[in-house]
């Protein structure tokens, strides 16, 4: 046996400039690179069940995480290249190598890697966060990669992003600071809709829902008149509910259209249907009014006199002289990793 094992040692596939590569040298540098694999991913999950379990800390065990498991692979990558027989003490063998696998095609792959790492340390995305892509498509961050990060959507769809597209591209993050967002939802009436009894019963109907915040002057439920539609007034429900119904925008979305639409019945708001008028200016010589009574339409009365229109409450008006508040200071990482839950899978 052992004359077996020295007859691999000595047997010789190859040479690199001066020195021989023989088969128990590939055999024992295998062994190794494969031995760094196993050590890092037993690390790797050993970490991960403990940040599973950490009330606080979950970002930093995220970075060592990454460190120690790229660190084992690394070095195993230079002891089992080493074993083989590979001589690293000239540095102008090994970065021609790095120089030649780059020109042909890995600069992608490093590029990629090195983004992920700058995530990693920038901090400005983290694992738990709520994102949304310059796309459109929105998600929780589940996992960031050496080559991609992998972001869950409320559907329970996994959507696989380049690490360099978050670090080049535009990246809306949902939840890094705050605990709250402010959530525009549009809805029309009908023309002649008293806008004082639309804005009572539609506010009225967005602060019973569950997930509605306590309002503050700086936090405060609104409603705005924002234009005049063909056959309706325009209007948009302003709202700051909690971070957890921000994670979910479409099923918060169409609660609230369902709580306004269930308030505009109940107030006999009429919610209008698109239509045309047509209006006759000239008939048989007589125009308008007097067209209508011509026509048998309409019959004359004293004109009554017009009422005076109350005052009403303008939200957008209020909120236009409202200061804006001063910049918020850095939140604890530890802190916000508390308030921002790791877990959205399977929720609509």
């Amino acid at each position: 046996m052992q004359t077996e094992l020295e007859g691999l040692e000595e047997f010789i596939l190859f040479t690199i400039g001066r020195t021989p590569v023989t088969l128990g040298g590939v055999i024992a540098g295998a062994l190794v690179i494969l031995v760094a694999f196993v050590v890092a991913w037993v690390a790797a999950q050993g970490l991960r069940r403990v940040r599973a379990r950490a009330r606080y800390g979950s970002a930093a065990l995220y970075i060592v995480e990454k460190l120690v498991t790229y660190g084992v692979v690394i070095i195993g990558l230079v002891a089992g290249l080493s074993t083989v027989g590979l001589d690293f003490s000239s540095l102008a063998i090994f970065a021609g190598a790095v120089g030649v696998g780059v020109g042909l095609g890995l600069q992608g792959v490093v590029k990629e890697f090195v983004s992920g790492l700058v995530l990693i340390f920038d901090r400005v995305v983290n694992i738990g966060d709520y994102v949304e892509l310059e796309g459109g498509q929105r998600g929780q961050v589940q996992e960031i990669g050496p080559r991609a990060t992998r972001i869950r959507n409320n559907d329970n769809i996994d959507i696989i992003v380049p690490n360099s597209h978050l670090i080049e591209g535009t990246l809306v993050n949902w939840t890094l600071h705050g605990a709250t967002r402010r959530i525009h939802i549009p809805f029309s009436v009908a023309y002649g809709a008293d806008k004082e009894k639309v804005r009572d019963a539609v506010l009225a109907a967005a602060r019973a829902l569950p997930f509605a915040m306590p309002e503050s002057e700086a936090h405060k439920s609104q409603v705005w008149l924002v234009g005049f539609g063909d056959s309706a007034l325009n209007f948009e429900l302003l709202v700051w509910p909690d971070l957890n119904a921000a994670k979910r925008p479409n099923a918060m979305l169409a609660a609230y259209t369902w709580a306004i639409d269930d308030a505009l019945r109940a107030a006999s708001i009429e919610i209008p249907y698109p239509q045309q008028d047509l209006r006759i200016r000239s008939l048989f010589g007589h125009e308008g009014e007097g067209a209508l009574e011509a026509l048998g339409l309409k019959t004359p009365s004293a004109q009554q006199p017009a009422e005076a229109p109350q005052a009403t409450v303008n939200d957008a008006a209020e909120d236009v002289v409202r200061p804006l508040p001063d910049p918020e200071p850095e939140p604890d990482p530890e802190a916000r990793q508390e308030t921002a839950p790791s877990a959205l899978a399977g929720q609509p």
